[in-house]
C-alpha cells in the first residue's frame, strides 16, 4: 500500500482549480481595518509592558511582567510573520520597513535572515534537504539523522521529546545568535542596517532593565522573558508540520503543502493565541492570504482535498504537541536502543 506521498504526481491545474475558488471567494484581498485593530493591540501590548516595568521599578514583581512581555514579543513576531508574507502591506519596501521595525528593534533578532530562511521553508516544507526547519541541529526530525551522534547531542537525541519544550526555553538566544551569524556573512543584503538596529535592541533593553531593577532582578527579568518568549514562539511552530511525513520534493505544489501540514482546530481564541497559524494548510496554500480570511478558506479547501484525494489533517491543539513528540521520541529510538 503506497503513501499519499508515493503517489503519482498529478496535473497542476489541481491547485489552479482550487486557487480560482479561492479568488472567486475574495479570500485574497487585503484587510486593512483587521490589520489596523490588531496591530493597536499588539502595540498597546509592547507598549504596556515596557511601562509596567518602569512603574514598578526595582521590584521582583517584575518577573510578572517578564511573563508578560514574552507574550508580548510572541505577538509583535507573530505580526511581522504577517508583514513578510505581504499579507498587511502592498509594497515589499514598506512590509521590510515595518518588519526591520518590529522583528530587528522591536524583538532583537534579524528580519532579512528570517524571511529568507521562511521563504525557504515555504519552498520545500518538512524536506530534510532543502527546508532550514527540519535540518538536524540539537532536536533531530529524520531518524537517520540520530545515526552517528555522540555526547550532548547523543543523549538530547534519545530524549528528546521530554526535553522539547525546555529546549523551546532557549529559542530565542537561537534566533539572536542565528541572526548574528547570518549577518556576518558578505552576501545578505542590508547586513549594516539590520545590525544596526538589532545593536539599538540590545543596548536599549540591557540599559532599561539595570537602570530600573538591581544587577540580579534584570538578569531574572531577562532570563524569564526570554524563556516565555522562546516557549510562546516555539509552540505557535511546533504543531504546525512536525511529525508529518517528509516528501521527496517530486510533488505538485497542492500535494506538497498540503500532506506536509497540519491544521489544529478551535475557535477565534485559538486563532488568536496562534496568530492564524493553527490554518496551516491554508496558510501554506496561499501565504499572502491575510489571517481572517484563513478560517473562510478552510471549508473551500477542506472540501476541494477530499474531491482531488488529497488527506486534510486537522486535530486538537493537545492532540497537534502529543503527534509532534510522539514523533521526537520515535525518531531517537536508534540510539535508544544501542544502550540496551
Amino acid at each position: 500500500m503506497t503513501s499519499a506521498l508515493d503517489r503519482p504526481r498529478t496535473a497542476g491545474s489541481d491547485f489552479a482549480a482550487l486557487n480560482r475558488r479561492i479568488t472567486e471567494a475574495g479570500l485574497l484581498e487585503r484587510r486593512p481595518a483587521y490589520y489596523a485593530v490588531r496591530m493597536t493591540v499588539v502595540a498597546v501590548m509592547f507598549a504596556a509592558a515596557w511601562a509596567a516595568v518602569f512603574l514598578i521599578g526595582s521590584s521582583w514583581w517584575q518577573l510578572a511582567v517578564a511573563g508578560f512581555m514574552g507574550v508580548a514579543f510572541s505577538q509583535v513576531a507573530l505580526l511581522a510573520h504577517d508583514v513578510a508574507h505581504r499579507q498587511v502591506f502592498r509594497t515589499r519596501r514598506t512590509s521590510d520597513l515595518v518588519g526591520r521595525s518590529v522583528g530587528n528593534v522591536g524583538v532583537g533578532m534579524s528580519y532579512g535572515w528570517w524571511v529568507d530562511k521562511h521563504t525557504r521553508h515555504h519552498n520545500n516544507p518538512n524536506h530534510d534537504d532543502l527546508d532550514p526547519d527540519v535540518q538536524p541541529e540539537l532536536l533531530i526530525w529524520a531518524t537517520e539523522s540520530a545515526l552517528g551522534r555522540r555526547g550532548l547531542k547523543a543523549f538530547v537525541a534519545r530524549h528528546q521529546a521530554g526535553l522539547f519544550f525546555p529546549l523551546l526555553s532557549l529559542l530565542s538566544i537561537d534566533l539572536r545568535i542565528s541572526s548574528i551569524k547570518a549577518l556576518r556573512r558578505p552576501g545578505m543584503k542590508h547586513r549594516a542596517l539590520e545590525a544596526g538596529l538589532m545593536a539599538l535592541h540590545l543596548v536599549t533593553y540591557v540599559t532599561v532593565l539595570l537602570v530600573v531593577m538591581s544587577p540580579w532582578q534584570a538578569l531574572a527579568f531577562a532570563a524569564v522573558h526570554q524563556a516565555v518568549f522562546g516557549v510562546y514562539l516555539g509552540m505557535t511552530f511546533a504543531p504546525n508540520h512536525k511529525g508529518m511525513p517528509h516528501p521527496t520534493g517530486d510533488e505538485d505544489y497542492l500535494r506538497k503543502q498540503v500532506l506536509t501540514s497540519r491544521n489544529v482546530a478551535g475557535g477565534w481564541l485559538i486563532d488568536a493565541a496562534l496568530g492564524g497559524l493553527n490554518h496551516q494548510i491554508e496558510h501554506h496554500l496561499f501565504p499572502a492570504m491575510p489571517t481572517p480570511n484563513l478560517r473562510k478558506a478552510r471549508p473551500i479547501v477542506k472540501a476541494y482535498c477530499a474531491q482531488v484525494g488529497v488527506p486534510y489533517v486537522e486535530t486538537g491543539l493537545v492532540e497537534s504537541y502529543r503527534q509532534a513528540l510522539r514523533h521526537l521520541h520515535e525518531v531517537g529510538a536508534p540510539l535508544r536502543d544501542k544502550r540496551r
